[in-house]
């Protein structure tokens, strides 16, 4: 993978769009104290440089979902000659089910959190899609119980304070 080059400015920008993706180029401006014009023209080359892939919102989906099943899966490989594990990584992560998949140090290769409306369905993910996958040696699956903090944001509600007041 090629470095990109960003100037102080644009990892600003950068910065800004990733804290609130509805930031506006004039949001932004003002912040920076820059023109618009030049926010605007930063955000439409990160687009084009495929920088900013795209805008999400963070949704508590805990909240509205509560039979989603999320799950991280181990997967242990043998690497392909030549293309080392970004064969068997492309593989998974073709499947709608996949959510992400990161290549990791220790006794595991692949890391794989898949997303499904049940147990059942996330099973039979893994046993008729994922195992049988060339290259696939082994898989653990964890299934995610409750998730408290996602993205830098806080998921659960948190209790008022209890400290007492300060009092003059």
């Amino acid at each position: 993978m090629k470095h990109y080059k960003v100037d102080e400015t644009g990892e600003e920008i950068l910065k800004i769009l990733t804290k609130n993706a509805k930031s506006t180029p004039e949001d932004i401006a003002r912040q920076l104290d820059q023109p618009a014009a030049k926010i605007n023209k930063y955000i439409k080359k990160f687009e084009k440089d495929k920088i900013i892939l795209g805008y999400k919102a963070n949704i508590n989906w805990q909240r509205i979902h509560q039979n989603h099943v999320r799950a991280l899966i181990e997967v242990k490989v043998q690497p392909e000659r030549k293309v080392g594990f970004d064969a068997v990584a492309e593989a998974i992560y073709k499947f709608p089910e996949v959510s992400s998949v990161s290549l990791l140090s220790g006794g595991y290769d692949l890391l794989v959190q898949v997303e499904g409306e049940n147990l059942r369905e996330v099973a039979l993910f893994v046993s008729e899609k994922l195992a049988p996958i060339h290259g696939v040696q082994s898989t653990v699956s964890h299934f995610l119980l409750k998730k408290y903090k996602e993205d830098g944001l806080i998921l659960v509600e948190q209790p008022d304070s209890k400290r007492l007041p300060i009092s003059p």
